[in-house]
C-alpha cells in the first residue's frame, strides 16, 4: 500500500469532513468541523502562506497537517506544523511523509524555528524527538462536566461592571478586537503575538465558524470590554473556551472569572454538556481559574521546536 501526500481540497466535502474524522479522533479535546477546517485553509491571512496536507493511502486520509507561517509574531522566521494521524493507521509512514512536505514547505518560504504541539505519549515523543524537535512548553488539556458537574454559585456582578454577550458588538466588533489584541500579547508562550489587522481579525476570528457569539460573555465597564471569555461550539453539544483575557488596567478584580463562570452557565442552558478548555503551564491565574470551575485533566500537549538550518 502507498501513503502519499497533497493538498486538501477545500471544495470537495468527503476531503474536509476525512480531515475533521482524522483530527477528532488524534485530539479529540478541540472542537474540528468539516466548516472550521474550510475556513483555516481559505480565510487565513495570505501572508501566514497556510496549507492543509492530507496523507492517503488507498483513496482513505489518513493523516493530516496544517502549516504556516506565524505571520503576526514579532519574531521574524517562525513557523508551526502540527501533524495528526488516525490512531488506527499508525506506523504506515503517514506521520513522516507529511512532515517531511511540510519543513520543506516552510523551509522554502524563509522559515527558520518550527513549532509543533504534540501529545505527551510516549509514541508522540519519539516521533517529534526522532525528527530533530526539542521539547519546550507543556499545556494541558481539561475537561468539566457540564450534563452532570457542579458549577460555582455566580456571584454578584461588581457595581459598575455590566455583562454582555459577543452577540451584542456585531454592528461594531472593533472594541472586542481591541480587547482580544492587548489579551493575546501578553498570553505566555514561546511565540509572541501581536494583533493590528483589523479586518484579517474579522474574517479570520469574528467570522469564525465554530465562534458563538450568544455563548462569549464580555465584561463591560463604562461601555468599554474590559473581560471576556470566548466560546467555540460545534453545533452539537461540545464547547470550548477559546481564549479568556482582561484588560491590563482591570486585572486582578476577577472580572475574568466572572465572565467565564457566566459563559458556562450559559452554555449549560443552551444544551452543551460537555466543556473543554487549555492552559499553558506559566498561566497561574487560568490554571487558578479553571481548577475553582470544577475542570479536570484530560491530557498534556507539549509544544516541539525544530531550528533549520
Amino acid at each position: 500500500m502507498t501513503v502519499l501526500v497533497r493538498d486538501l481540497r477545500p471544495d470537495v466535502p468527503a476531503d474536509t469532513e476525512a480531515f475533521t474524522e482524522v483530527r477528532r479522533l488524534a485530539l479529540p479535546y478541540i472542537l474540528f468541523t468539516p466548516e472550521s477546517v474550510r475556513h483555516v485553509l481559505t480565510r487565513s491571512h495570505p501572508d501566514a502562506r497556510f496549507r492543509s496536507l492530507v496523507a492517503e493511502e488507498d483513496g482513505e486520509v489518513i493523516g493530516t497537517a496544517q502549516v504556516a507561517l506565524a505571520h503576526d509574531s514579532t519574531e521574524p522566521g517562525q513557523a508551526y506544523l502540527n501533524v495528526h494521524v488516525r490512531p488506527d493507521r499508525t506506523g504506515r509512514g503517514a506521520g513522516r511523509l507529511l512532515v517531511a512536505a511540510a519543513e520543506e514547505y516552510l523551509g522554502s518560504l524563509g522559515a527558520t524555528r518550527l513549532y509543533s504541539w504534540v501529545l505527551d505519549e510516549p509514541a508522540n515523543v519519539r516521533f517529534a524527538e526522532r525528527h530533530g524537535y526539542r521539547p519546550g512548553r507543556p499545556a494541558r488539556f481539561l475537561r468539566l462536566d457540564l450534563a452532570n458537574g457542579a458549577l460555582p454559585p455566580l456571584p454578584e456582578t461588581p457595581p459598575g461592571v455590566e455583562l454582555r454577550t459577543a452577540a451584542d458588538f456585531a454592528a461594531d466588533p472593533r472594541p472586542l478586537f481591541e480587547l482580544d489584541a492587548e489579551a493575546v500579547a501578553d498570553e505566555p508562550g514561546e511565540v509572541t503575538l501581536a494583533y493590528s489587522d483589523y479586518e484579517a481579525w474579522l474574517e479570520e476570528t469574528w467570522e469564525h465558524p465554530l465562534l458563538d457569539l450568544e455563548l462569549t460573555v464580555v465584561a463591560v465597564v463604562d461601555g468599554r470590554p474590559v473581560a471576556f471569555s470566548v466560546a467555540y461550539t460545534d453545533g452539537d453539544t461540545r464547547y470550548f473556551t477559546a481564549m479568556t483575557g482582561t484588560s491590563r488596567a482591570y486585572r486582578g478584580r476577577g472580572l475574568a472569572k466572572l465572565a467565564k463562570l457566566h459563559s458556562l452557565y450559559r452554555a449549560r442552558t443552551a444544551g452543551r454538556t460537555e466543556a473543554f478548555t487549555g492552559n499553558d503551564s506559566g498561566n497561574g491565574p487560568m490554571i487558578a481559574i479553571n481548577k475553582w470551575l470544577g475542570y479536570e485533566f484530560c491530557a498534556t500537549e507539549v509544544r516541539y521546536v525544530r531550528e533549520l538550518g
